[in-house]
C-alpha cells in the first residue's frame, strides 16, 4: 500500500495565510465581506498547500452543490450518435466549466427511466436541471417540477399547465423555415416538398409550420413525415418520390434528414440542383459540409444556445437565497429567448 501524505486542512490554510480559520472559509466559499489584500493572501496560501475544499461541508455552508443535470428526453444511442446534441452539450459543458460547475448527464431511454431521473433530481444532488429534446406527452416537465430545482428548458414548451414562469431558449424554427423555402420558391422552384421531423416535438411542429406559411398552396403529397434522422430522410424521400415524381425541391427538418434525402435522390438518377434543389435546417457543419452536394440549410447557433441555457440557470441561481440572497426571489426569470437563424447557400440549391 502506497501511504499518501494527509490534505491540507483549513487551519493550515488558515495558518500560512495569517487569518482566521472563519475568513479562509468565507473566501473559499466565494462569500463576500473580505478584504481584497486577505482574500489573496488565502488564495495564495490554498494554491501554496494545495488545498482542495471538501465540498459536502462546502454544501451546508452554501447550500450548493457545484452540478448540474442535464436531462435529454432521448435514447442514449440517439444523444451519442447525432452531431446535434454533441454540439449542444459542448455549449452547456463550456459555461458551466468556466463557473466551475459539474454537469451530470441524465438520459431517458424509456418510460421506466422518467421516474429514476425524477427521485435522482429531487434528492439533491444538483442545483438544477436543463432539459431538451422533449416531445409533447413527456412526463419529465411535471416530475422536474415535482423536484422542486430550478430548471431551464431547450426549446419552446409544447404544454400549457397554466403556469407563465418557463424558462426557455430556442431558434427561430418557423422564420428560418421560411427563409428556406422562400429561396428555394426564388430559385423557381414550384413542387417543393417538405420532410418533417417527429411532428410531437414543437422545433418540427414550427418548421413545418413555416413552410405552409409560404407554401401554403401545397398540393397533395408534398409533405412526407420524418423523424430528424438520415434514414427517416432516406425513407421520406422514397415515400415522396413514389407520390410526386415531378417534385422540383425539398426542404428537410435537419441537415441529418437532408443528408438521407440526397442520397436517395442520388440512388433515382436525380440530379442536385439541376432537377431538385434540397435545403436543411442547422447548419452542422460535420453533416452540411461534407454532403454531394453541399448542403444549402438554415444555421442556428447549437452551441449558443446550450451556453444560454446554461447561463439563465446559473444567473437564476446566483439570486436564489441559497446563494446569498436576503431575501425570497424566483431562482430564474420568467422569460423565453428565441435566437435568429440564418440561410447559408451552398450547392444543393
Amino acid at each position: 500500500m502506497t501511504d499518501t501524505a494527509p490534505r491540507p486542512t483549513l487551519e493550515a490554510v488558515a495558518e500560512r495565510a495569517g487569518v482566521s480559520r472563519a475568513t479562509v472559509s468565507r473566501v473559499v466559499n466565494g462569500a463576500h465581506g473580505v478584504r481584497e489584500a486577505l482574500a489573496e493572501r488565502v488564495r495564495r496560501a490554498v494554491e501554496e498547500l494545495g488545498y482542495v475544499p471538501n465540498q459536502a461541508a462546502r454544501s451546508l455552508v452554501t447550500r450548493r452543490h457545484d452540478a448540474v443535470a442535464v436531462v435529454a428526453a432521448e435514447p442514449e444511442t440517439r444523444v451519442f450518435a447525432d452531431p446535434y446534441f454533441a454540439q449542444q452539450l459542448r455549449g452547456i459543458s463550456k459555461e458551466l466549466t468556466a463557473h466551475d460547475s459539474q454537469l451530470v448527464l441524465l438520459l431517458t431511454e424509456g418510460r421506466e427511466d422518467h421516474a429514476r431521473v425524477g427521485r435522482y433530481l429531487a434528492g439533491g444532488h444538483v442545483d438544477g436541471a436543463l432539459v431538451f429534446s422533449l416531445h409533447l406527452d413527456d412526463p419529465l416537465p411535471g416530475l422536474v417540477r415535482g423536484a422542486g430545482v430550478p430548471t431551464v428548458f431547450g426549446g419552446r414548451p409544447g404544454w400549457d399547465d397554466g403556469r407563465d414562469d418557463v424558462v426557455y431558449v430556442d431558434s427561430d424554427n418557423r422564420g428560418g423555415a421560411r427563409d428556406a423555402v422562400r429561396h428555394l420558391a426564388g430559385l423557381g422552384r414550384t413542387r417543393i416538398a417538405h420532410i418533417t421531423g417527429p411532428l410531437d416535438q414543437t422545433s418540427a411542429a414550427d418548421r413545418l409550420a413555416g413552410f405552409r406559411d409560404v407554401r401554403a398552396d401545397a398540393g397533395q403529397g408534398l409533405v412526407a413525415r420524418g423523424d430528424f434522422t438520415s434514414g427517416g430522410g432516406e425513407r421520406a424521400m422514397r415515400e415522396l418520390l413514389d407520390r410526386r415524381p415531378d417534385l422540383d425541391a425539398v426542404f428537410a427538418a435537419n441537415d441529418l434528414t437532408a443528408a438521407g434525402a440526397l442520397r436517395v435522390l442520388r440512388e433515382r438518377g436525380r440530379r442536385v440542383p439541376d432537377d431538385v434543389a434540397v435545403a436543411g435546417f442547422d447548419d452542422m457543419l460535420p453533416v452540411a459540409e461534407e454532403t454531394d452536394p453541399p448542403l444549402t440549410t438554415v444555421r442556428q447557433d447549437i452551441e449558443g444556445m446550450g451556453r444560454l441555457m446554461a447561463r439563465l440557470l446559473l444567473r437564476g441561481l446566483d439570486r436564489d437565497p441559497g446563494a446569498g440572497a436576503t431575501e425570497p426571489s424566483p431562482a430564474v426569470t420568467p422569460s423565453g429567448v428565441v435566437l435568429p437563424t440564418t440561410l447559408i447557400r451552398r450547392a444543393s440549391a
